[in-house]
């Protein structure tokens, strides 16, 4: 059975097995704090405090990026030591990540993690649009 460590997780969680409605989960995940990896060029004590960060992305199969967040810093633990350099950094929203980054990619929600969630570039632009 799998943990659920803070409210988003269990929001997904709730999703995953049919007890909340994909949409409202949606709403939740855009309102949540999520951990976004950022390349540590310019971190400080594990804080990213560069407007310019480096979000740490996968290129998948197809040639789409993908965005790896996380919903807690404890869930990234685990995969970033793949990742050599993205041992910082930093909490946000989906909201400034979409205004800061812009869209196009599909975002890798808690990889390698039971409670994770796989979203597709055109969803994640669909996403932004309800963030104006």
């Amino acid at each position: 059975m799998s943990d659920a460590r803070n409210e988003i997780e269990k929001k997904l969680l709730d999703a995953q097995e049919g007890r909340l409605d994909t949409e409202q989960f949606m709403e939740a995940l855009l309102a949540a704090q999520l951990f976004m990896p950022v390349h540590d060029g310019s971190s400080v004590m594990n804080i990213q405090r560069s407007a310019h960060a480096q979000p740490l992305t996968i290129e998948g199969e197809d040639g789409g990026k993908s965005l790896v967040l996380f919903t807690s810093p404890d869930r990234a633990r685990t995969f970033v030591p793949d990742h050599p350099g993205y041992s910082g950094g930093i909490l946000t929203d989906l909201p400034w990540i979409f205004e800061n980054l812009g869209v196009g990619f599909g975002i890798l929600l808690n990889p390698g993690h039971d409670i994770g969630l796989d979203i597709e570039a055109d969803t994640v632009a669909q996403l932004s649009q309800q963030t104006h």
